[in-house]
């Protein structure tokens, strides 16, 4: 943001009075609005089938917002997210097949959606002194999450085919990556097994997307209701985390467990080094009612039932090690997308089952280091967060961390953990004091003007 120069008391050698340089309007708030559809009405995106696709036609939105504004601040390290972007967008060269272009595209549009999510939530975290209101759509689709993780607990094999389903084209509906975004159920299952697990998967047509998801949001729901220190939205967060974790408990869901444990860890640590008892007291508030939830959900046992009875670390390891063998003909810019080999005995394509070996495999080692670095960064500069707020928002990017070898990211999870992210770093930015403040808003915010 522009500094102006003050009005001049005197005349400096004898000469006119010196005018000040015009202050250049302030521009205009960003409305909070656009992200509260886009998070809260995540239920009615679902129900038409088109989570999924709208979501980059939501973030083009805001771009546009964005646009329109003009003189918009960008978050720390949206340098390397570009040049992250700028790869993926190169290795599209190595597409094998026309077929192959809408996955791309729409893997390209959850990156970028994500950045500018991430750069609207920031702004709006900058410009408002209630930086729990940047929180509010994150909280809105919580809500969501849980109702509809519910509806997989209550009503396992619903199903629906959506109005998006009719409407595509045959030959783009049954194409095997989009029939799953547009043919919506409410739980993950075998269907030959006599005894199938259930586990929750709605709005997500996967159980680890909704694992995923969990994790990430989590750390905003507790930062806001330490926020916002009164009011129903407040009480009605904190009703649903104990309602939420049947839902999610039931996904199975190692790697969910992993990373919440492993960001709890370093929340502890980090409240332990800098006495800060509130924290402390969040986490182990958090630990005591998920070790409680297991006194009546027998996860463990559920989780070795499922792992005893399929190949899926077999197959991992499998895809895995098939990536690293191929990756070595293409390092730079990697394949494109995911593919389908007959050298594996998994049922799914060589570069998924993990957002590491997505990026790696489908975009080269360049784009995954930029990939990490990333979430590096942020990570680094989230800690500086001494409020437990900020605190609780810092862990997201640690999370996303242990996430990534597991887990695919390439969908609106993505734009999850960036709006946390941003948030907590504007978060971070402000309580650095307002001389550090200033100067940020002088290199990020526009041109700097002596003062």
């Amino acid at each position: 943001m522009p500094v102006t120069v003050a009005l001049a008391t005197s005349e400096p050698d004898g000469g006119p009075p010196a005018v000040a340089a015009p202050r250049s309007p302030a521009p205009p708030r960003l409305p909070r609005w656009p992200l509260l559809i886009m998070f809260g009405l995540v239920p009615l995106w679902w129900l038409a089938g088109v989570f999924y696709l709208i979501w980059p036609l939501l973030g083009a939105v805001l771009l546009a917002m964005l646009i329109v504004r003009g003189r918009v601040p960008l978050p720390p390290a949206t340098g390397i997210w570009l040049l992250f972007s700028a790869l993926v967008l190169l290795s599209a060269t190595q597409l094998s097949s026309p077929v192959s272009l809408l996955p791309f595209g729409l893997r390209l549009g959850f990156y970028l959606t994500a950045l500018v999510v991430g750069v609207y939530a920031y702004v709006c975290a900058r410009e408002r002194a209630d930086q729990a209101a940047a929180l509010m759509p994150l909280c809105l689709f919580w809500f969501g999450l849980v109702a509809l993780g519910w509806l997989g607990v209550v009503a396992p094999r619903f199903a629906l085919t959506t109005p998006m389903e009719i409407l595509l084209p045959g030959g783009v509906a049954n194409h095997p990556y989009v029939q799953d975004l547009v043919h919506i159920t409410a739980s993950e299952y075998s269907a030959r097994a006599l005894n199938p697990i259930y586990r929750p998967t709605a709005p997500f047509p996967y159980t680890n997307n909704y694992g995923s998801a969990y994790a990430l949001t989590l750390p905003c729901v507790v930062a806001y209701t330490m926020l916002r220190r009164h009011g129903i939205l407040r009480w009605a967060l904190l009703a649903s985390l104990p309602l939420s974790l049947a839902p999610a408990f039931l996904t199975l869901n190692r790697v969910m467990f992993a990373s919440l444990g492993v960001g709890l860890a370093v929340l502890g640590v980090r409240a332990a080094l800098r006495g800060n008892v509130r924290v402390g007291a969040s986490v182990v508030g958090v630990l005591v009612i998920g070790g409680l939830t297991t006194l009546v959900i027998p996860v463990a046992d559920l989780i070795d039932d499922r792992v005893s009875s399929s190949d899926t670390n077999t197959d991992r390891i499998a895809l895995y090690a098939e990536v690293i063998r191929r990756i070595g003909h293409s390092p730079w810019l990697g394949y494109g997308a995911p593919v389908s080999v007959d050298t594996v005995a998994a049922p799914v394509p060589v570069g998924t089952q993990g957002q590491l070996w997505t990026v790696l495999f489908s975009h080269g080692v360049p784009a995954l280091l930029c990939f990490l670095a990333w979430f590096v960064t942020v990570a680094i500069i989230c800690a500086r967060a001494r409020s437990a707020p900020g605190q609780w928002l810092a862990v997201i990017p640690v999370v996303c961390l242990v996430q990534i070898p597991f887990y695919g990211m390439a969908d609106p999870t993505l734009t999850i953990a960036y709006l946390g992210v941003t948030v907590a770093m504007a978060l971070a930015e402000r309580e650095a004091g307002p001389g550090r403040a200033h100067l940020a808003r002088r290199t990020r915010g526009g041109r700097a003007v002596p003062g």
